[in-house]
């Protein structure tokens, strides 16, 4: 007899989602194998799936979905599903995400969680750590669907020009993260202005922050350790970074000013290198 794994759908998001994806699959008369034939994906990956040993993506379950009749039920688990696995003491942060209406971030030399590429996000969730970096990768990424509800929160990013030049996985990576922040410039809910060097001392030489405000809610200020994060209501933290990020966007470039120095560190720093064959190689 072939043993079965029975998952407990109430232990994690990510054992409901397996749960139910089996659920769907016994009701229609289908093996793992046979799903796996309609949706183009392997049995293997649907029983890793359905025994929570393996993260769904959005496509495999939209194609699911559509294959089991859900009613989409599997899709509107995943952002549950993607969050749950975040770090614990992200998980709160991910959250505010979701719920704010207007998100203010400044980070001096890393390009923020919501803007980044997947190469790039790769690059730095990899520098210490390379296990499960498909799928930690995927979570991370999986925090910018945000940006694309039709409710999506005003997002306002000061960056250090020092991020525009601090080579994260290489010429190649960096020059798809840029272009990442340039196809934002039609997007009037997504503002990003650069802090370039020559201000010289502004308002946050203590360190990077993030400020969310809410509908209904005080706001909220976070900032970061090395594996912790500081989210506090408290009015005067709240107060003193509001004025700390007014001061910020008054040194920095225009948003436009901001896309011209973009696209410049893109041609001068992440260019056709000097001697280099652009010919494709036959």
């Amino acid at each position: 007899m072939v043993h079965i794994n029975v998952l407990d759908p109430s232990a994690s998001p990510l054992d409901y989602y397996g749960y139910e994806l089996r659920r769907y699959r016994e009701a229609g008369g289908l093996t793992q194998k046979q799903l796996g034939a309609i949706i183009s994906y392997t049995g293997s990956l649907i029983g890793q799936i359905e025994t929570a040993r393996k993260l769904p993506t959005a496509d495999f379950s939209e194609r699911a979905d559509i294959a089991l009749g859900t009613g989409g039920l599997l899709s509107r688990l995943l952002p549950l599903v993607l969050r749950s696995q975040l770090p614990a003491w992200f998980q709160q942060v991910a959250e505010l995400e979701a719920r704010a209406i207007e998100i203010y971030t400044f980070h001096t030399h890393l390009i923020h969680g919501l803007l980044q590429t997947a190469p790039y996000a790769r690059a730095v969730l990899g520098t210490l750590d390379q296990s499960n970096l498909d799928d930690r990768t995927a979570v991370r990424l999986a925090r910018q669907r945000i940006l694309e509800k039709g409710s999506a929160p005003v997002l306002w990013a000061i960056i250090g020009e020092a991020a525009l030049y601090q080579e994260i996985g290489g010429a190649e990576v960096m020059r798809g993260q840029l272009d990442r922040l340039l196809s934002f410039e039609s997007n009037p809910k997504v503002n990003i202005q650069i802090l370039p060097y020559g201000v010289g001392a502004h308002a946050g030489l203590q360190g990077s922050f993030d400020l969310f405000r809410f509908t209904g809610d005080p706001a909220i200020v976070y900032t970061e350790g090395y594996g912790a994060g500081h989210p506090t209501a408290n009015p005067d933290t709240v107060n003193d970074c509001s004025l700390r990020y007014d001061h910020l966007q008054a040194a920095a470039l225009s948003i436009q000013d901001s896309a011209k120095l973009i696209r410049r560190a893109m041609e001068e720093r992440y260019g056709e290198q000097p001697g280099s064959d652009p010919r494709p190689v036959a």
